[in-house]
């Protein structure tokens, strides 16, 4: 088939929705499809063989785009929806993939044009408006009501997490569904065994974005307690922008743990699992959200334990098998990460059962199979619609 990706983020950069988009170019053009993503302008340049990348025109103002709503984001995809409709009138398309908000996009499209598409939610927009924005209560409605209106007017939804496939299917139980989990992004190691617990330094570490729901003021928070009561412990964080950087060093220097907490920035891909390699236990504070962090799946691979907080955006993949799951509150936090600093069997049980059940449920051949089967039931789907051949 001949598809278009809809990718509104910037593409490429090392976070969760463009590494989910890249990820689903590499399968549907691995297995066939002719694909044509159309994007932000910002981004770093990526080889995908089989692929065209089309951007819109570099707005005034409009750079460093981060995640979730944003003044610059709508100004950005107004430029993406009429580059949409020139590129439609261009050429043909059996389908459009629409990542996010852009199914919103590819629903007047369907309209005017009657051309197919599938709804990939990685998030639910109306949800982030009623975390960030609560006193939006109108806006927030008409949100959820186009979400669902998507939803219907789709020919499947691929979805990232159990509660975005419940929302789903109550909207519409009818709908093509599949859950479409992201998976461990680190590299294959040397051999069979993994990495072990053999960090000799207390490390505490959390890798991602520096976004307020990522619960960073949380976990400086029990660092805080953790430093009284265990001085050894070091605190290492990787990622953010260079803002979210300085503002979080001053919190953790008004803290007294400035000594104890490095720093690093944004690292590649490529260097994850070495950086992993050095910690004690792996953290993810998160406490806004329903839909999991991407790096879940790699903390899982890792051969550490991780510590998450017991909310749901979480505990639709974690368990206490493969977790330390504890409140999010600063005394909780602290409480856990003590008990894992400290428990050398602890920490190699649930290393195991985690990196064991990655090899089960969270591996690339697993993304593969169910992405590929969703896209067999939607070209039938098309096929019998239209009484042609795809």
């Amino acid at each position: 088939m001949k598809i278009l990706l809809l990718a509104p983020s910037p593409f490429f950069q090392l976070r969760g929705t463009p590494i989910a988009v890249r990820l689903v170019a590499q399968v549907l053009t691995g297995h066939g499809h002719d694909l044509h993503i159309l994007t932000y302008h910002e981004g770093e340049a990526v080889d995908l063989p089989h692929c065209t990348i089309s951007r819109i025109p570099a707005l005034p103002g409009i750079k460093n785009i981060k995640p979730g709503p944003s003044w610059k984001k709508i100004v950005a995809d107004i430029a993406l929806f009429l580059k949409l409709v020139k590129l439609i009138r261009r050429e043909h398309f059996d389908i459009i993939h629409a990542v996010e908000e852009s199914a919103f996009m590819a629903l007047m499209v369907n309209k005017w044009y009657k051309v197919p598409f599938v709804y990939d939610l990685d998030s639910s927009l109306s949800q982030q408006m009623a975390e960030k924005y609560p006193w939006l209560r109108l806006l927030i409605r008409v949100m959820e009501f186009f979400e669902k209106k998507a939803v219907k007017s789709s020919l499947g939804a691929l979805t990232v997490c159990r509660d975005l496939e419940e929302r789903v299917l109550h909207w519409s139980p009818s709908t093509i569904t599949v859950r479409l989990e992201d998976i461990t992004l680190l590299p294959d190691q040397d051999g069979d065994e993994p990495a072990g617990d053999h960090a000799d330094e207390p490390v505490v570490m959390y890798m991602g974005n520096l976004e307020r729901y990522q619960g960073i003021d949380l976990l400086l928070e029990a660092f805080q307690l953790v430093s009284s009561r265990t001085p050894e412990a070091c605190l290492v964080i990787i990622g953010g922008s260079d803002s979210d950087i300085a503002r979080y060093q001053k919190t953790a220097r008004a803290m007294g743990i400035e000594g104890k907490t490095s720093f690093l920035g944004p690292k590649p891909l490529s260097e994850m699992r070495s950086h992993f390699n050095k910690a004690r236990i792996l953290v993810s504070p998160r406490i806004q959200g329903r839909n999991t962090p991407m790096k879940i799946y790699s903390y899982l691979d890792s051969g550490k334990p991780l510590l998450a907080t017991n909310l749901p955006t979480h505990t639709q993949v974690l368990d206490p098998e493969i977790a330390y799951l504890v409140p999010p509150t600063a005394e909780g936090m602290a409480e856990g990460i003590e008990v894992l600093l400290k428990g050398k069997d602890l920490r190699e049980t649930l290393a195991r059962r985690a990196k064991e059940r990655v090899r089960q449920e969270y591996c690339f051949e697993a993304y593969q199979r169910k992405l590929i089967n969703f896209y067999a039931q939607i070209e039938s789907k098309i096929v019998a619609h239209e009484g042609r051949t795809l």
